[in-house]
């Protein structure tokens, strides 16, 4: 996945969840964080962040927030439309039957319905943007739409699909993601879960620059 018309800036102040104050060229510049997670350990006042420059001129925000340099660590991409779109990218490399995005399965929007013979596979993915320590934690803020993911992933693993769960690790050097825990002890319960029923976690690794973010490994 790659983006175009990208720039550095200074992040300033997060006011809300959807916007952020960011200093562009030397001007204070009101930007969209394509991310509605909490990532406090992030958005510091001072980190350099990436911005995209969007293409829709009606738009109040010209621009958006979609990396940040986590001092000590590196670059780490926060856009949370990305990991569908890599994993679709990576997925249109192997040879399926069917790909299907955005399938049905119960009560639940799954992300990926996959069909290879008589393999029929169904794939959950989440992106990663919290590393402590240098492991990948998920979730950053409490999710009860993703618990609901895992469960309809263990009602369909039960019922005979392969059923995978796949971490996008939106940095690069990071191999390996964990529940968090303590933010989000219901999803960390779902996640053993689907894994006692036969959900397969994937951990997919990724090449992160300031314009592109591509799975690398699994």
């Amino acid at each position: 996945m790659i983006y175009k018309k990208i720039c550095r800036a200074t992040f300033i102040s997060r006011p809300n969840r959807f916007i952020a104050e960011v200093n562009l060229c030397g001007k204070t510049e009101i930007v969209h964080v394509k991310n509605t997670g909490r990532c406090k350990e992030l958005l510091i006042p001072g980190a350099t962040v990436i911005l995209s420059k969007t293409d829709i001129p009606t738009r109040k925000t010209k621009y958006d927030l979609i990396a940040v340099y986590k001092e000590g660590f590196g670059l780490v991409n926060i856009d949370s439309q990305a990991p569908n779109k890599v994993v679709r990218e990576w997925l249109m490399q192997q040879k399926f039957d069917i790909l299907q995005a955005e399938y049905i399965y119960g009560e639940s929007r799954l992300d990926f319905y996959l069909k290879r013979g008589n393999r029929n596979i169904l794939i959950e993915v989440k992106g990663c943007t919290l590393e402590i320590d240098g492991i990948g934690y998920f979730p950053d803020a409490p999710t009860q739409r993703g618990t609901k993911h895992l469960r309809e992933l263990t009602r369909a693993a039960l019922s005979g699909y392969e059923c995978y769960i796949a971490f996008v690790i939106q940095m690069s050097g990071v191999l390996k993601v964990l529940p968090n825990v303590m933010t989000d002890p219901a999803f960390a319960k779902a996640l053993d879960e689907a894994r006692n029923a036969g959900v397969k976690v994937l951990y997919l690794q990724c090449d992160v620059t300031e314009n592109e973010i591509k799975i690398s490994q699994s």
